[in-house]
């Protein structure tokens, strides 16, 4: 449920198709906080990786759920040696460090873990743990907030509440990218593809997302998965049997109606 990453990463493969650097830098600059909005699967999290591996700036991140809890933020007591101690949670931590702190899916968590969240973001940038000595934790200088969120269409979110959203002025969009910078985006995973099968793929991710946006479809594949799709053509699959597998089977989990309607699309487009 938790990750904390920092930021000498391994490589990551990014097109920053729509600029988002430049915006990320000015915020950063200015010490305004960042929303990142957009579906699953648009990478959101590689830039921001990619952002603090470019800039040198140490990045730590959580993702949020429904199981995310104030102590994950914040932090717990424990007991060593007879002696009540406290465990700093990652929030904590991050503010006492500087540097980036990535929230990820931050629409995904409960209400009261969003209000402790929301007392640590107000100009002040200052929290205060009640859970151990009443101390008063001052952010440092450095210290840079980075959160996304997924649209509302999507399984496990909710409306943040004003307050909170006001704390990050700075909003950005990230979406599916055109076809064109998309085939670019698995050219720099998988330098070799083939480009017609590719763009097929491509083509095929576009008419599903296009699909699950109003609703006649389930689930909207990601660019992960016109990744895996060229990945396995390079390495002999026919292109029909992988998309079949990486786009279509997943929707078996919905019925076999479901799983029928994607078959007929896959057919449709690879048989032409």
């Amino acid at each position: 449920m938790e990750s904390i990453k920092n930021t000498l990463m391994e490589e990551q493969q990014y097109l920053d198709w729509n600029n988002s650097f430049d915006m990320l830098d000015k915020a950063h600059e200015q010490g305004i906080f960042v929303l990142i909005i957009g579906p699953k699967g648009t990478g959101k999290t590689t830039l921001v990786r990619e952002y603090a591996k470019r800039k040198l700036i140490k990045l730590q991140s959580i993702n949020f759920s429904l199981r995310t809890r104030e102590s994950h933020l914040v932090g717990t007591k424990n007991l060593s040696d007879g002696s009540i101690g406290f465990d700093e949670g990652i929030l904590v931590r991050s503010m006492k460090e500087g540097g980036i702190l990535y929230l990820d899916e931050i629409n995904a968590a409960e209400a009261d873990v969003l209000l402790r969240l929301d007392e640590v973001l107000d100009d002040r940038r200052q929290i205060v743990l009640k859970e151990s000595s009443g101390e008063t934790i001052q952010a440092e200088k450095s210290w840079f907030v980075i959160s996304t969120i997924n649209p509302l269409t999507h399984v496990g979110t909710k409306e943040l509440p004003p307050q909170l959203l006001s704390r990050f002025p700075i909003r950005l969009r990230l979406d599916y990218p055109p076809e064109d910078i998309e085939f670019e985006i698995v050219k720099k995973h998988v330098p070799n593809a083939d480009k017609e099968s590719t763009k097929q793929g491509i083509k095929l991710a576009n008419t599903l997302r296009q699909a699950a946006a109003v609703e006649e479809l389930y689930y909207s594949p990601s660019l992960r998965e016109t990744i895996a799709y060229t990945k396995l053509i390079q390495n002999q699959t026919l292109p029909k049997e992988a998309a079949q597998i990486v786009f279509g089977n997943v929707y078996a989990q919905w019925g076999n109606i479901e799983l029928q309607k994607v078959n007929d699309i896959i057919t449709s487009m690879y048989e032409k």
